[in-house]
């Protein structure tokens, strides 16, 4: 029954991600990639192996999600693009900086109701907390929460990281039975 439950779930995975992938005309996101839900996704959104993004995300352009990594509901990866130094207009009629690139580096967590300010790197093996401002970019293995997002505490000492990166290199194959345990 487990058997069967799993090749059924697998298979409504798959139709999911086919339509929403024509939906939000994502072409840059790899075949393992999922989303959970409804989101506002940028059609230039790059995306991992076994990335993954919660329900009713916001994810403007110029977006690159490492694989292994997790956006829980409701993050939002959007504003720091607005041009306000230009003191003979009003900051509506400013425009935009079009350059900004969020980079968000492999196996991250973004808690749920995170705000990631464009423009930003998130390091690998990161972990966010929910509801935190991200503003400035996050070392890699850092854990950081707040408004604005302050350093609480590395995720691995040195050691933990060697391995853990040695993992990250290597090409998993993970199955859906593999993480519906």
């Amino acid at each position: 029954m487990t058997s069967i439950r799993n090749k059924l779930r697998k298979i409504y995975r798959n139709v999911k991600m086919i339509i929403y992938r024509k939906k939000y005309h994502l072409k840059n996101v790899h075949e393992t990639f999922y989303m959970g839900g409804k989101s506002n996704i940028a059609r230039d959104l790059k995306a991992g192996e076994y990335s993954y993004i919660g329900p009713n995300c916001t994810i403007y352009s110029k977006v690159s999600i490492g694989k292994y990594t997790m956006l829980a509901p409701e993050v939002k990866i959007v504003g720091g693009d607005h041009y306000y130094k230009n003191p003979e207009k009003p900051i509506i009629f400013s425009g935009r900086e079009s350059d900004l690139e969020t980079t968000i580096g492999e196996d991250v967590w973004i808690g749920y109701g995170a705000f990631i300010n464009r423009g930003v790197k998130i390091g690998n093996g990161a972990i966010i907390a929910a509801y935190s401002v991200v503003t400035k970019d996050v070392e890699p293995y850092s854990i950081v929460g707040g408004s604005p997002a302050k350093f609480i505490k590395k995720r691995f000492n040195e050691e933990e990281v060697v391995k853990h990166e040695k993992m990250l290199k290597e090409n998993l194959k993970i199955t859906i039975n593999d993480y519906t345990k």
